[in-house]
């Protein structure tokens, strides 16, 4: 009896050991996960990837928000959170007060298509569900641009503005696909374009990806993306 005793205990103790070391490595593999997603940007102006998508943004730290219908999605990108929400240009390290809460804006790259909202929020130990989330990018042309789309994809529903105009909206619970929305033709100035994007998630995995198309629906790549742009 004091046999089997001791067999059951050493064979808890073996299970709980192996349990916390899978726990510790979930975690590790996490943060791993997330210095992969993620880096911090330089001064130096950033071009797009090969397929122009936008890789350099500045988020705000997550909302609470509930609903993806359209109605929904409306009233609570409509909502003002914080003084300037459809015009400021935040720089990395600037907060906003939103109810009784202080967020901070974080600029960031990525060398993926994708901006990994989920790991962007676990890795400042923020929610990820039921959750509104800004971002804000700038990009400079060196000409006028005609016949422009803005392509969009997100999870899960979204809406996004050019130089300060709402152009594309998408809603419900989705995955991020590829361009899911795109917008109707419009012009890139030449100089700096803002812009801005309003994603909210219900639950689980959320990102976005955003790019230009040109007249012949090809990706554009003719510009920088910078999130510390003088004069502005």
């Amino acid at each position: 009896m004091n046999k089997i005793f001791k067999i059951c205990i050493l064979m808890i103790v073996i299970l709980t050991g192996f349990f916390c070391f899978a726990v510790a490595d979930v975690s590790d593999n996490r943060n791993q996960e997330h210095k992969y997603f993620f880096s911090t940007p330089s001064s130096t102006p950033k071009e797009p990837d090969s397929d122009g998508f936008i890789q350099r943004w500045v988020i705000l730290e997550p909302i609470s928000s509930f609903g993806l219908t359209d109605s929904a999605v409306q009233t609570a990108v409509k909502k003002e959170y914080f003084p300037g929400q459809l015009t400021v240009i935040p720089r990395d390290g600037d907060q906003v007060e939103v109810g009784e809460d202080i967020l901070t804006w974080h600029a960031v790259d990525t060398d993926e298509y994708n901006i990994n909202l989920y790991y962007f929020a676990y890795k400042l130990k923020k929610p990820t569900s039921n959750v509104l989330f800004w971002a804000v990018t700038v990009i400079d042309c060196p000409e006028e641009m005609h016949d422009m789309r803005l392509a969009i994809g997100s999870n899960a529903a979204s809406v996004w503005w050019v130089n300060g105009k709402e152009v594309i909206g998408i809603y419900n619970d989705r995955q991020t696909v590829i361009d899911d929305g795109v917008s109707k033709r419009l012009i890139l100035k030449k100089g700096k374009n803002i812009i801005r994007c309003a994603v909210i998630n219900g639950g689980g995995a959320t990102d976005f990806c955003a790019r230009f198309l040109d007249s012949n629906d090809r990706p554009f790549r003719d510009f920088t993306v910078n999130v510390f742009p003088a004069g502005m």
